[in-house]
Order: C-alpha cells, then structure tokens, then sequence
C-alpha cells in the first residue's frame, strides 16, 4: 500500500473493533477509547469542553472540515527549512484521525517566504478566514515577528516549530519578548539555550577565550548571535566583535575584516543560506582571521553541508536523537513517522524541525479537542478554551521530548547539541556527528 492510502487508512484503523464484540461494549468502547472523537457534549450542550467563549465560538457545520492552516517558508532560498514543517503538519493530521467524528484540513499551504513580508502577506489571509482556528508556522523569527499579532488578534493560534528568537516569547526571566503576543506557541527551543549551549561549547570545549560574531539582522540571527556574546562573556570570554551584514550581500570581506582586527579564535555566525556561502568561502581569504568557524540550524541543512567550504564547521541545533519517541497522541514514535516521511515524499526530512512540526501539530489538535463539542450534528469550537488547553501543557511525551508550555508560549524541551561537519560528500553523517549536549 502506498504511503497516501496508508494516510488515508491511519484515521480509520484506530477505531476498528473486532465484530464479535457485543453492541453496548460497541458503543463504549467507541466514546472512551478514542479521545480523538469522544462528544461529551452530544447533543444537547458543551459538556466539559474548555473555553469561556471569551473569543467566540466558530461552528463546523455536519459534513464540514476543521479548519487549520501551515504558514511556512516553503519557496525561495530556505524551502528546505520549510517544506519538512509543512509535511510533518500532514502526516500528523492523517495519523491523529477525525475530532469527534470531523476531519481536519489543512487548506491551502501558505508561503512566509521567511521574511516579515511573507509573514504579513500570509497572516492577513489566515486571519480573514473565521473559521480557521490555529496555525502551524512560521519557518523564520522574522516571519513570525508579522505573523503572530495578526494570527492571534484574530482569536487563534499560532504554534510554531522552528521560530527560535526570545523576542517572540521571553527571557526566562518572567519578561515577555519585545514581540510576544499572547496565543502564540513554540515547540522550537529559545535561542537563550542555543547561544548558552554554543559559548559554553566554544569556551570549555574548544578552550577558546577570544570570540566574534556576525548577523544579518534578522530577529533570529541578531538574537542569536547576541544570545551567544552575552553567555560567552558571562563564563569569561571575549566577544572582540559583533557585527551585521545585510540580507543579500555577497561580499562578506569588508565585515570579516573588521572582525579580524579583534584577533577572535572563533567566529559564530548564525545565518542562512546564501549569504552563509559565502561567509564560509571567504572567511579563509581574509588576512588575520585564522578563526574556527561555527553556525547554527539555519545552515544545518543538506545543501550548505554538502559544500567543501563547511567542512570543519560546528553547528548548534535542536537535539534530534529522538529514536523511538512517541507522540502520546497519535501513537506513532520517531522512527516510524521518518519511515512514512520518506515513503511519502520520497526522500529525507532536509531540516531538523519535522518532529517539533508534528509535536505542534499534534498539540493544536488535542486543543482543539477539548475545547469542542457536538450540537445538533454541528462541532462548535470555542476559542478561548483552546488557548486554555495549550496553557496547561505539561510533561507531554512527544516526537522531541518532553514538552510543558510556559506562561510566555514557550513548550520545548530545550535540548541543544553541536555537530562537527566531517564530509560533504555524507551530510547524514555529520548531522548524526554529535560532539556536544547541552543541557
């Protein structure tokens, strides 16, 4: 059977019940062991569905879909980022099954293009449509700086799984990001981790003091790379530059220049492809800056390793060693949605955060499940009680670990690791390379 009819197959088979059972456990069985499609409200009330209707209640009428949409960068430059995300959403939806007896569909997938732009082109689209009640997205930070208030003034959702700056949540403090909003989630770690992670790396691993970094001023890149200065001067270090170039460039020497003049015996630049190329190219040309180059998951991806120039890189990124996790949910672990990812698409997820994109997938519906309920053969959905649910997430066993949602959105279970680039001919091997956990 071919991966699209297994889709088709998985929400049916879970609530296959061998004939010889008798009707009353029939029906039993049918209302408790599914919670996917438990009507507590049946049809005469909400029962206990979450919510207080605070921000309305949207009504699935009888034969109608769920609404919900993936917003990802799934064109242009950094696809690969985004197509993985969107694919995770689809295989999540096809293995979680119907919410009281209603499919859920994903529309139309919309494009961020990683950029605020596309993050506000998008948002605008979703927001306009009532009945969709969460999305899954966006790929990029700076999307997702557009995209959220929109999203979230509209009464929905908005769980992204590869958003990673702390403006968009908080500091750990108790502070909210200069961009948080409230209805916005992540399964994606808080780059406060991932620049603690790759200075403790460089100072107690590498034993190097003396460090530079570089952005493109991007809420991601910029807040990591300022992540990683304020962490690596907390142990001792020496952030002898910092400086931006600007999306686009192609000719780094003159920012790499005047990061040499500090002498740093590593650089940190966490970009994306292309003006990661060429960084990586150039680095070696410029007098002075003998430095140990290392990125971050935006350049962690098969197209920037698969060239000479990242060979001998570090890169920090999301944990991945997700082996037999399962997603409490929908019952599938890692090893089996990888199976079925590449049966369907015919090749490897060429990012790291398919399985944060399942885990939120799989989030948003469990929400939507309990913040709904059936009257009169329609499904009506409130709101408010889907936040409620996303709020009290804790210690839910996904794809990527553990996962508990703070009370600024922030869900992951933080787990950071370094990899050092071996081969550009073998990608796999160098993702799979882990020199270094943290925490």
């Amino acid at each position: 059977m071919d991966r699209f009819a297994v889709l088709g197959a998985l929400g049916m088979r879970r609530h296959a019940i061998p004939i010889v059972v008798a009707f009353l456990a029939v029906f039993a069985l049918l209302a408790t062991s599914c919670g996917n499609d438990d009507d507590d409200g049946g049809s005469g009330g909400r029962g206990s569905a979450m919510g207080d209707g605070s921000l309305g209640i949207v009504t699935v009428a009888e034969g109608e879909s769920i609404q919900i949409r993936s917003l990802n960068a799934i064109s242009g430059p950094v696809a690969f980022l985004g197509l993985p995300n969107q694919r995770a959403v689809e295989l999540a939806i096809a293995d979680y099954g119907d919410i009281r007896g209603f499919s859920v569909d994903m529309g139309t997938p919309l494009d961020g293009l990683c950029s605020s732009e596309g993050g506000q082109a998008a948002a605008q689209t979703i927001a306009a449509d009532e009945q969709v009640i969460g999305v899954i997205g966006t790929s990029c930070s700076g999307a997702g700086v557009a995209a959220a208030p929109l999203i979230t003034q509209a009464g929905m959702v908005i769980i992204s799984p590869s958003n990673t700056s702390p403006a968009l949540t908080s500091d750990f403090q108790g502070n909210p990001g200069e961009s948080y909003n409230v209805g916005y989630y992540r399964t994606a770690h808080n780059d406060l981790v991932q620049g603690a992670a790759m200075a403790n790396f460089v100072f107690s691993e590498l034993g190097i003091d003396n460090a530079a970094a570089l952005h493109d001023g991007d809420p991601y890149t910029q807040g990591l790379a300022s992540a990683f200065r304020n962490s690596f001067e907390e142990l001792g270090g020496t952030v002898s530059g910092f400086t931006g170039i600007n999306k686009g460039d192609t000719d780094m020497v003159p920012a790499l220049t005047e990061l040499a003049a500090g002498s740093p015996g590593a650089l940190f630049f966490p970009i994306f492809q292309p003006e990661g190329d060429f960084v990586a190219a150039q680095a070696p040309t410029v007098s002075g800056l003998g430095a140990t180059l290392l990125a971050a998951d935006g350049l962690l991806v098969d197209d920037f390793l698969a060239l000479t120039d990242s060979v001998g890189m570090h890169f920090s990124g999301p944990d991945t060693r997700f082996g037999t996790n399962t997603n409490q949910s929908t019952g599938q672990n890692a090893d089996q949605i990888l199976a079925a990812y590449t049966q369907a698409y015919g090749e490897a997820p060429s990012a790291a955060f398919w399985g944060h994109s399942y885990d939120a997938a799989a989030l948003l519906l469990d929400a939507i499940a309990a913040a709904s309920w059936v009257e009169d053969g329609n499904l009506h959905i409130d709101r408010a009680g889907v936040r409620q649910h996303l709020n009290s997430v804790s210690g839910y066993s996904g794809i990527t670990g553990t996962l508990s949602c703070d009370d600024f959105g922030d869900c992951a279970s933080q787990k950071i690791t370094v990899v050092y680039h071996l081969d550009s001919r073998d990608v796999e091997a160098s993702k799979e390379n882990v020199v270094y956990s943290y925490p």
